[in-house]
């Protein structure tokens, strides 16, 4: 029980678990996005196994601590640049990013309608979406665990920092998520970024990095526009909805 009382693990573990939260935010866009294309009463459960499956990728990744560091060693070499099992991941993961991404928006904007739905959109299938999400996971907690390897060496830290990142996303994941579909402008948005962070990912796995905090200061920043935007637009709705009123008679 000495870990209860040693300040530099617990400044280690809540170092880590923000990291893991802020780590997390693209992971939580892009479930988000796949879930709304779900049946409403089916989201819920599909958000629930989305990061439930993230935080078991992760904690598994860290159980094979020696597998994952192997893969930052060169496979091959292609134009005298080493490939390693990570750049595959990554390039291969950005990619699929692109592609689900890009026609993410291509069904918001042009995609074919289901008139058997109230909403008129094409629903999605729940296991489709599922895997779709596990896929992405892989790719977004590779990188994550890769870090956090680097910042703590105590293993049981690492595992607690991740339960509790995950716990908390599960409970932001909602409201995000209905945030997102209650916006239209705000969902290309966001699809918008995560094109963005699959090209980090593609740059990355060939050598290039760009440090992802350009990456949420440029989302931040959009965000910001954005709500203003959403706060102009509510209250010239609300101006319009209101009713005629009629002045009042000065008194004489």
């Amino acid at each position: 029980m000495e870990w209860l009382t040693n300040p530099e693990i617990w400044v280690a573990f809540l170092t880590l678990t923000a990291l893991e939260i802020v780590l997390g935010i693209d992971n939580i866009i892009f479930i988000s996005i796949l879930v709304g294309r779900l049946p409403k009463e089916q989201q819920p459960k599909a958000r629930f196994f989305g990061l439930a499956l993230a935080m078991g990728t992760r904690i598994l990744l860290l159980l094979s601590i020696a597998w994952v560091m192997r893969l930052t060693s060169d496979l091959f070499t292609v134009l005298e640049h080493g490939v390693s099992g990570r750049d595959l991941i990554l390039f291969f993961g950005g990619l699929f990013l692109l592609f689900k991404s890009t026609m993410e928006i291509w069904h918001s904007l042009e995609g074919e309608v289901d008139e058997a739905q109230p909403d008129g959109k094409k629903k999605a299938g729940f296991l489709g979406v599922i895997l779709q999400i596990a896929v992405i996971d892989i790719v977004f907690s590779l990188d994550s665990v890769i870090t956090a390897v680097g910042l703590v060496q105590n293993v049981p830290v690492m595992v607690a920092a991740i339960i509790i990142a995950v716990l908390v996303m599960m409970m932001a994941a909602g409201t995000i998520s209905d945030f997102i579909e209650k916006h239209p402008s705000l969902k290309v948005l966001a699809l918008s970024f995560l094109i963005v962070v699959g090209t980090l990912l593609v740059a990355e796995a060939f050598g290039v990095h760009v440090p992802k905090g350009y990456v949420y200061f440029a989302m931040a920043f959009s965000l910001g526009v954005e709500a203003l935007n959403i706060r102009m637009r509510t209250a010239m709705k609300r101006k319009l909805n209101e009713p005629v009123k009629l002045h009042k008679d000065l008194p004489d």
